[in-house]
């Protein structure tokens, strides 16, 4: 079993915050047609078996090399939006809207993120069909820090961070 296997298992959280409906395969044709591009199929897998949501404690973080606005050796990877029409929650339909509002670069699709930093899927040097790599942005530092050559390197590379006891 590869170690995308093994994360898959338990990669969601039991929460129920930010899920979406099961996914459809017209769903699925329907947020390619409207972002224009080819989802990876890694994500397609983790979205299968849960559409969107929290993520489990022990995949809640990509390690860094450099410092970012976030910390000094990590980036939070907390949820991950889903494919959907439900209102109150983000999906990964309200890209578009989201890239606009916060004036990032064309040819993202957005994972994650609370408007000041994002994590994306990055489409600029693979085209719309191509398999992305995974970028930070921070929209407020006008930054952006390469973390994975493809989606399911970047969720092999999730990891826990322990926080220092502050008592």
């Amino acid at each position: 079993m590869t170690r995308f296997d093994q994360i898959k298992t338990s990669f969601w959280s039991d929460s129920p915050h930010g899920r979406q409906p099961p996914l459809t395969h017209q769903a699925v044709r329907d947020a390619e047609g409207t972002l224009g591009v080819k989802l990876p199929a890694a994500l397609l897998d983790l979205l299968w078996i849960q559409n969107g949501g929290v993520v489990a404690d022990e995949w809640s973080a990509y390690p860094t090399t450099e410092p970012t606005s976030w910390a000094d050796d990590h980036l939070p990877f907390e949820s991950v939006m889903g494919i959907g029409p439900t209102e109150a929650k983000l999906s990964l339909l309200d890209t578009p809207y989201l890239v606009r509002e916060w004036d990032l670069p064309a040819h993202i699709v957005l994972l994650a993120g609370d408007g000041h930093t994002w994590i994306a899927l990055d489409y600029r040097t693979s085209g719309p069909q191509g398999e992305p790599s995974v970028t930070w942005f921070d929209a407020d530092m006008q930054t952006e820090l390469s973390l994975a050559p493809n989606f399911r390197s970047f969720v092999e590379g999730l990891t826990r961070i322990e926080l220092p006891d502050t008592f």
